[in-house]
């Protein structure tokens, strides 16, 4: 097991997470979580303890997505950073699709993912933008 620096494999994750977001799939974005996990931004920081705990802090996001009528998700990948053997640093900004195809432009995130047996994991992630 180690941390995947992988452009495939990094792109392959955050194309799942963007789907589980988009689709509202809560139970599949828990599952991209490390636990305990952090979030943090200019404004607040919460963790998660648990899936239940995942789920509900992103219970808000589906509706978000379907108000502004978004349909898919695009990690942009900008930047990876080893960080150890089991730490990746992936700078992604989001873009996304709305019902009509038209580029729709997301917030930037640095997430700091674990690598384990089952693929990588999100342990923090940072809003920068």
């Amino acid at each position: 097991m180690t941390a995947s620096t992988d452009l495939e494999t990094l792109a392959d994750f955050f194309n799942r997470y963007g789907v589980a977001l988009t689709t509202g799939d809560i139970a599949a974005v828990a599952g991209c979580y490390a636990l305990p996990g952090l979030v943090v931004a200019d404004t607040y920081s919460f963790t998660f303890t648990s899936p239940a705990a995942v789920a509900l802090s992103f219970i808000g996001a589906a509706p978000d997505y379907q108000e502004r009528a978004l349909i898919a998700a695009n990690a942009l990948i900008s930047e990876v950073q080893p960080v150890s053997a089991l730490l990746t640093m992936v700078a992604v900004e989001w873009e996304f699709l709305d019902g009509a195809g038209r580029r729709v432009p997301g917030e930037r995130y640095r997430y700091l993912l674990r690598g384990t047996d089952e693929g990588p994991v999100i342990c923090t992630v940072v809003r920068t933008g």
